[in-house]
C-alpha cells in the first residue's frame, strides 16, 4: 500500500514528459489518466535522432569490440583499425618512434595502422634470399591491399552487430533493430565512397610526423625525393630491415659468462644516440653477464628534445640499476625525465652514490651543442668542468668515503680527475680509448652502443656497436678485468667478446680475477645483399 502514492507520483511525471512529444491532436483526442501512455508519439525529428544516435553509438561499439585485423605487411606485422573521424585521414604508429598521418581522404572514418614488431622468421627469410628484395615492393603492395579489404569486411559485420544490438537494447523490437543495423550499413557504405571519392595518393608528399619521428623529414630527406627516386629508397629500406635483424641475431651468439660471485660486474654504455636495437643489446649483456649496474656516459639522445623522452622509457625494465651521466646530446629536459625513473640514478655536478656495493661520482656535459643559439665552450669548458669534478672527488677522499669510479661524457673532462679516482669513465668519441694517466688513474673511454644512432644509416661504412664489461674486485673495488663487446653494426654479422687485463696485473703470475676468459667469437656469416 506504500508504493501506491510513489507509483501514481511517477506516472504524473511520465505523462508530463510525454505532453512535449505527443502531437497536440493527438493531446486533445488523449484521455489525461496518469497511467495511460496509448496515443503518445515522439515528434519525427526527435524519432529520427534518437535512431541515429543508436546506429552511430552502437557503430563506434562495434568497431572497437571487433573492427581490428591483425595483418602481415611484409616482414612486419601490423594492426589494421577503422576509428570514427570528424576529418578522416590515415595514422601509422611506428612504436616507440612516434607517428605518422596523411590527410589521405575526407570521410568520417580514419585508418589507424600500428606497426607492431618485425616478424624474426620473415625477416630472416629476406636474409638468406637477398633475391626476394626485388619483389619486396609487391608483396608490400599485396599485403596492404589483402589487409584493407579484409578490414573492410570485418567492419561491415562489426558496424551491423554493434548498431543491431544496441538497437534491440533500446527499442526492444527486432524490426527497429534490423532497421538501425541496415542503416549503419549504409552509413558505413557511404563513408566508404566518400573516402574513394576524396583520396589523395599525394598526401604521402605532405606527412605530418610526431614524436622522434619529427626529426624524419631531415634524416630521409625530401619527401619529394622519395618518390622520384623510389627505388633508391626502396633499396636502402630493405637493407635496413636487413640490417636490424642481423644486429639482434649477432647479439645472441655472445657467450653466456659464468661470473664469480666475488666479482662486482659494471657494464660500460656510451652515445647510444637514439638506436632502439641499444635496449635490446643492454637487456641481452644484463642477463647473459649477471651485470650489477649499468653504468652510461651520455648521448643517449640526438637533440635532447620532449619529443625524444618516450625512447627511454625500455631503462625501466633493464634488469639492472642505471648510472647516467648528461651528454652534449642531452638536455636538462632528458635530465629531468630521467630523474622520474626508480632505477636510474642520475649524477652531475661531482655527485657521488653509492651503487651496487661501487662509489660512483659523475657529472654532465659542460656543453649542449644542438642549441645553436648559445656558444660552444669547447675543450676549454669541458676542462673547466673536469677541475670541478677533481675537486668534489678531493672532498671526498678527505672525508674518508674514496670513490671508485668516476663518469664524465668528454675525454677532455675525465682527464681532469687524474690522480683523484682509480678509474674514470667516458665517451663522445665513438671509438675505445684504454689508456693509464700519469697520475695513476685509469681513463677508460668507450665506442658508441648505438652504433652511431641513426645517423649511421648515412656513413659510408657501418659503425660498430661497443660496450664493455668491467670486473671489479667486491673488497678493493679495483677493476681486474674487462672484456670489450663489439659486434659488426648495421650491414655486419660478427659478434666478439675480448678479455683484458690491466697492466699490473698482467705482471702476476696469474690475474686476480678468478672469472675464466672467453675467447672471441664470431657468429657464422650469412650473405649480404647488395645494395
Amino acid at each position: 500500500m506504500v508504493r501506491v502514492p510513489f507509483r501514481a507520483a511517477a506516472d504524473r511525471v511520465r505523462h508530463r514528459l510525454t505532453r512535449f512529444t505527443r502531437p497536440k491532436s493527438a493531446a486533445r483526442t488523449t484521455a489525461r489518466t496518469p497511467g495511460d501512455l496509448t496515443g503518445s508519439a515522439p515528434k519525427p525529428y526527435v524519432r529520427a535522432l534518437s535512431m541515429l544516435a543508436v546506429v552511430v553509438i552502437g557503430a563506434w561499439l562495434g568497431l572497437l569490440a571487433v573492427g581490428s585485423i591483425r595483418t602481415p605487411v611484409g616482414p612486419m606485422d601490423t594492426n589494421m583499425t577503422l576509428r570514427p573521424s570528424l576529418t578522416g585521414g590515415s595514422k601509422i604508429n611506428v612504436s616507440p618512434l612516434g607517428a605518422l598521418e596523411l590527410d589521405s581522404h575526407i570521410a568520417p572514418l580514419r585508418l589507424d595502422v600500428d606497426v607492431d614488431r618485425l616478424d624474426p622468421v620473415r625477416s630472416q627469410a629476406l636474409v638468406d634470399q637477398p633475391e626476394r628484395f626485388s619483389g619486396l615492393q609487391d608483396e608490400v603492395t599485396q599485403d596492404v591491399a589483402a589487409g584493407t579489404r579484409e578490414l573492410a569486411v570485418r567492419s561491415c559485420v562489426a558496424v551491423i552487430s554493434g548498431a543491431t544490438a544496441l538497437g534491440l537494447v533500446v527499442y526492444r523490437r527486432p524490426r527497429r533493430a534490423l532497421a538501425a543495423g541496415g542503416l549503419a550499413l549504409t552509413l558505413l557504405a557511404a563513408s566508404g565512397v566518400s573516402a574513394y571519392a576524396t583520396w589523395n595518393p599525394k598526401s604521402v608528399l605532405e606527412p605530418k610526423f610526431s614524436g622522434l619521428l619529427s626529426s624524419a623529414p631531415s634524416l630521409v630527406g625530401d619527401a619529394r625525393s622519395i618518390v622520384t627516386e623510389f627505388d633508391i629508397y626502396q633499396q636502402e629500406l630493405a637493407r635496413l630491415v636487413t640490417n636490424v635483424t642481423r644486429l639482434y641475431d649477432a647479439t645472441s651468439t655472445l657467450p653466456v659468462y659464468q661470473p664469480d660471485p666475488g666479482t662486482i660486474r659494471a657494464l660500460h654504455v656510451s652515445d647510444i644516440h637514439l638506436n632502439p636495437a641499444a635496449w635490446h643489446i643492454i637487456a641481452s649483456l644484463v642477463e647473459q653477464y649477471e651485470i650489477d649496474v649499468i653504468i652510461d656516459s651520455g648521448d643517449t639522445m640526438d637533440h635532447g628534445s620532449a619529443a625524444e623522452n618516450g625512447f627511454l622509457d625500455p631503462i625501466r625494465d633493464l634488469g639492472a640499476p642505471y648510472v647516467w651521466v648528461r651528454g652534449n646530446h642531452d638536455s636538462m629536459v632528458t635530465q629531468a625525465y630521467l630523474e622520474k625513473f626508480r632505477n636510474v640514478t642520475v649524477l652531475d655536478d661531482g655527485r657521488t652514490v653509492n651503487v651496487a656495493g661501487l662509489r660512483i661520482a659523475g657529472t654532465g656535459d659542460a656543453q649542449f651543442t644542438p642549441d645553436r643559439s648559445k656558444p660552444v665552450g669547447g675543450k676549454a669548458a669541458a676542462e673547466l668542468e673536469g677541475m670541478r669534478l677533481a675537486t668534489s672527488l678531493r672532498d671526498q677522499e678527505q672525508a674518508g668515503t674514496p670513490v671508485d669510479i668516476a663518469v664524465a661524457h668528454d675525454p677532455n673532462t675525465a682527464r681532469q680527475t687524474d690522480g683523484t679516482v682509480p678509474l674514470v669513465l667516458a665517451g663522445h668519441l665513438h671509438n675505445r680509448i684504454n689508456e693509464q694517466l700519469k697520475g695513476g688513474t685509469r681513463l677508460k673511454v668507450e665506442g658508441s652502443t648505438g652504433g652511431g644512432g641513426l645517423r649511421a644509416v648515412q656513413n659510408d661504412k657501418p659503425e660498430k656497436v661497443r660496450a664493455s664489461v668491467l670486473y671489479l674486485d667486491r673488497s678493493t673495488r679495483r677493476l681486474q678485468a674487462w672484456d670489450e663487446i663489439t659486434l659488426g653494426g648495421l650491414g655486419l654479422t660478427t659478434a666478439e667478446v675480448s678479455r683484458h687485463l690491466p697492466e699490473e696485473n698482467l705482471k702476476k703470475d696469474a690475474p686476480s680475477s678468478p672469472a675464466p676468459t672467453p675467447s672471441p667469437t664470431r657468429s657464422p656469416a650469412r650473405p649480404t645483399p647488395s645494395p
